[in-house]
């Protein structure tokens, strides 16, 4: 709290069992917080299904401030909460528009937001929270969750926590003789002490069961091995004192989430329950009604409710769903009429097939498979219940919940009418597993299910068929012998579309032509894809389905400008979208041909905002871009320590690219160092495996460091496969890299001219690294020529772009090989711009283009003031007091993300 005083912010989760006194924390720190503007809510297990709920009763008092957000985040909260109709927003956008909101509330007072049972806080309110609080830094924004251990969820997790334990025995003693009228037997005390663990509810409660003599004579108390349920048994044990049309009427209220007082009389009414049960008994330390409808604990709650038959649950659930307006709440009305079916009822079923569109309209992905989920369960027809698990299954690979997506083609599988049914499945299976580590046997139940859609659905089944080429090729190793070449003689065999091939056609012919007929028969195919992918704008799925797998095959063109754009148009289409999701893997493509480019500080921003949102969203992946990020910077033990990191993650997850990516990238690494003999052992690796591009591009270090260990008869080999790969192909990339390794192996008559070449080549691309290094080659054969003016000369303008470029591995070999020729080099200047962190950096380049706070904060998915924030830390270390300076004191870069 001093610390949000004081103009930061600050998350914090107390965690701890049933009754270990989170609430009494929380009610502690909103006693503290006189200067504080105090927001409080809490979770209800019974709540869990509604999107937003959570979110909703948070933000509402702060609703007056939403026309100072930024128009997409505006737009996002008023769908999410209902208040207007609209695109489904995604749920990562709502987050960021929460995030913002919060942080207009807490520009005049510093903010206290209390979320108590965050463990039972609906999954899409639960995520965006998370979000928020590991996203705060400089809003004067506090949030403390109280989280009931032990739990699965896991939107907080990693968040600073304070783990509550039980009292200290001397304190617990205290606490229950102070709180127990009569005497309490010493020994009868020191096993309560010992059996609540301290806890200090059962401290509070359990004494409450036992009679005076059992207290005071010495008589034993039930051991329980599970305090909660030695709680909730408890409480149970004082419900079922009470007469029966009080159980009853704390049971309608139990089964209620909303706690609205005018509902549950409603509901008690229909029946036949007078209102003077609530003051029955001793109802009322259980249970107050006053502007809302309370439990005294949320353990008394799950107690009546978990007590009650399934006939008396059914029958509270159907007089609620009978008080609750239809027009105005039909969502909780549908929870309610399908919690009081007792078997398959299709009107319950059709009703929460309509919820569930709400809930996906609203962005509200977890509540949309809640309703799905339920509704199968509640359909009798079997085809119908079939096309009703597909969706389900569908809805729950969205929101990652694998599991739960098997167990519902499981149940598909049994009722399936026909083969199509079975075909889609089986697409499904294939989906799911593709979202699975490890992922290998992914492309097997895809390729199953293209076969089997073949005569059925054939636009469906080609799509698959790629789908399965993509798990295959992205398995690598992994995946099963022969597998890749199956699925491209399948391809190949299938019949074709009705009309004019579609890109995702041509991709497909053009990858399995070439796994099966070689690269000649393959490259007009690709080039008609690429082309027709990079020219017409594509629907946002096509874009993030397909433009990087387009992208891919650019680069087995040579093509570097295709394969700039394809890479980065994903990119700017998940981000206007708020696909938060697909931005994580669209960001990691973006950072391969960024750094490609040399761009190193910007791949490193573009690197750091995907993990920060892979974490955000919690999604575990690797980055394909950040391998080669590392070798070019050449930084050799983080350099190192990353990709062998990445090597071991990758093998772990069953992830082939991401392993040939890193194989390939310390090839570059080594080679930059100098050290040419380990360069070839992993060289070697790379040209080896199955992923075409990888095994092409690692041909260029194979061959370099081939020649300097004076294996020239490999050198000469790798030299033939790559002039294979460039052989009909266009553009300059793919000449001046085949010119460079050719001026290697070739004589001292010939290599002046082919170096020259690859100068003049790479000289027309943005690949400056790959430019970089042709100066540093032709420096050193002119040094080994005796001729030191000229090397000086292409050896300076080798330090140049690496120094600009970052790349301090090869920079140091060149600056070794200037000072040979008896240059002094001086050594590079570390300035202040160096103390700038990545996301220092990127804020900083922003900025300088001009744009706003807000515009930042949405782009990097910070509120404003943080932006705002990182702003005053950014001037302060470049020695500016504004925006204004921000020019002089960054270098300008063709840094186009």
């Amino acid at each position: 709290m001093d610390k949000v005083r004081e103009g930061e912010s600050a998350a914090l989760v107390v965690r701890g069992e049933a009754g270990i006194g989170k609430t009494a924390l929380l009610d502690d720190c909103a006693r503290n917080a006189s200067d504080f503007r105090v927001a409080r809510i809490a979770g209800m297990q019974s709540e869990m299904e509604l999107p937003f709920a959570g979110l909703h009763q948070l933000c509402t008092p702060m609703l007056d401030r939403l026309e100072g957000l930024p128009d997409p985040q505006q737009n996002a909260l008023r769908v999410a909460f209902g208040l207007t109709s609209g695109d489904v927003p995604d749920r990562f956008l709502v987050a960021l528009a929460t995030l913002s909101l919060l942080a207009e509330a807490a520009r005049k007072r510093p903010l206290l937001c209390l979320i108590d049972d965050a463990q039972w806080l609906d999954a899409a309110s639960g995520q965006a929270l998370g979000f928020v609080a590991r996203r705060i830094l400089g809003e004067s924004l506090l949030m403390v969750f109280g989280v009931r251990e032990p739990t699965e969820d896991h939107h907080l997790a990693g968040l600073p926590d304070l783990r509550l334990r039980g009292l200290a025995d001397d304190d617990a003693r205290a606490l229950l003789v102070a709180a127990t009228p009569g005497r309490v037997d010493t020994h009868i005390r020191d096993r309560i002490v010992a059996e609540t663990r301290g806890n200090p509810l059962a401290l509070l409660e359990l004494p409450k069961g036992m009679t005076p003599a059992e207290l005071a004579g010495g008589f034993a108390v039930p051991h329980s091995t599970d305090l909660l349920n030695h709680l909730e048994g408890h409480f149970l044990r004082r419900l079922e004192a009470l007469p029966h049309a009080t159980q009853r009427l704390m049971l309608v209220a139990a089964a209620d989430p909303t706690g609205e007082v005018a509902l549950l009389w409603r509901a008690t009414k229909l029946l036949g329950i007078d209102r003077g049960a609530a003051t029955a008994g001793d109802a009322e330390q259980l249970l107050e009604i006053g502007h809302l409808v309370q439990f005294r604990h949320p353990l008394v709650r799950s107690a009546i409710y978990a007590g009650a038959s399934p006939e008396e649950r059914r029958a509270a659930h159907l007089a609620l769903a009978q008080s609750t307006d239809p027009e105005l709440h039909p969502d909780r009305r549908a929870w309610h009429l399908a919690s009081a079916a007792a078997g398959p009822d299709e009107s319950v079923a059709s009703e929460l097939e309509r919820s569930a569109g709400r809930a996906q309209s609203r962005g509200g992905l977890a509540a949309a498979a809640a309703f799905l989920r339920r509704s199968v369960a509640l359909t009798e027809d079997p085809r119908l219940r079939v096309e009703r698990a597909l969706t389900a299954a569908q809805a729950h690979v969205r929101i990652g919940a694998l599991d739960e997506a098997s167990r519902l083609l499981g149940a598909a599988e049994v009722d399936a009418q026909d083969e199509l049914q079975r075909a889609r499945i089986d697409l499904m299976r294939g989906r799911v597993s593709l979202g699975a580590d490890p992922r290998a046997e992914a492309s097997a139940l895809l390729l199953k299910a293209a076969r089997r859609l073949e005569p059925l659905d054939i636009d469906l089944a080609r799509e698959t068929y790629l789908d399965a080429w993509l798990g295959a090729s992205a398995a690598g190793p992994f995946a099963a012998e022969g597998q890749l070449d199956e699925i491209c003689a399948a391809a190949l065999a299938a019949p074709a579309v009705s009309g004019p091939p579609r890109p995702s056609d041509l991709l497909l012919e053009g990858y399995a032509k070439l796994g099966l007929e070689g690269r000649a028969a393959a490259l007009p195919v690709l080039r008609a894809a690429v082309a027709a992918f990079a020219a017409h704008e594509r629907s946002l799925e096509k874009i993030l389905q397909w433009s990087a797998i387009a992208g891919t095959a650019a680069g087995v063109l040579w093509d570097f400008e295709h394969m700039d754009l394809l890479f980065s148009r994903p990119v700017e289409a998940a981000r206007a979208a708020g696909a938060l999701v697909s931005l994580c893997f669209s960001l990691s493509g973006q950072v391969l041909v960024v750094a490609w480019r040399g761009e190193l500080a910007a791949a490193t921003a573009l690197a750091a905002e995907a993990d920060a949102l892979a974490e955000a969203v919690g999604i575990r992946f690797l980055q394909i871009g950040t391998s080669l990020l590392a070798a070019l910077r050449g930084d050799e033990n983080r350099s190192a320590r990353l990709i062998q990191s990445t090597i071991d993650h990758g093998t772990e997850s069953q992830d082939g690219t991401g392993v040939q990516m890193a194989i390939w990238a310390n090839a570059i690494l080594l080679n930059g160092l100098a050290r040419y003999d380990d360069a070839l052992s992993w060289a070697r690796q790379a040209v080896e495996v199955s992923a075409a591009n990888v095994a092409t591009w690692a041909l260029p270090e194979l061959i370099e460091a081939a020649v300097r260990t004076g294996d020239d008869a490999l050198a000469a080999d790798g030299f033939e496969r790559l002039a294979g790969t460039v052989r009909g192909t266009e553009g300059d990339w793919g000449r001046g890299i085949l010119a460079r390794s050719r001026a290697l192996i070739s004589t001292d008559a010939e290599a002046e001219g082919h170096y020259r070449e690859a100068i003049a080549s790479l000289e027309r691309t943005p690949l400056r690294p790959e430019l970089a290094r042709a100066h540093l080659l032709y420096g050193e054969w002119l040094r080994r020529q005796r001729r030191r003016a000229d090397a000086r000369e292409e050896l300076r303008r080798a330090v140049a772009l690496f120094d600009a470029s970052g790349m301090i591995g090869f920079g140091l070999r060149a600056g070794r090989e200037l000072r040979t020729t008896g240059e002094t080099v001086r050594k590079r200047r570390d300035d202040t711009r160096n103390d700038l962190t990545p996301q220092e950096e990127q804020i900083a380049y922003l900025a300088l283009e001009g744009r706003t706070a807000h515009e930042i904060g949405a782009q990097l998915f910070i509120s404003s003031r943080t932006v705002e924030w990182h702003l005053r830390k950014v001037f302060s270390k470049l020695g500016i007091s504004s925006r204004r300076g921000l020019r002089d004191a960054l270098p300008v870069r063709a840094d186009r993300s």
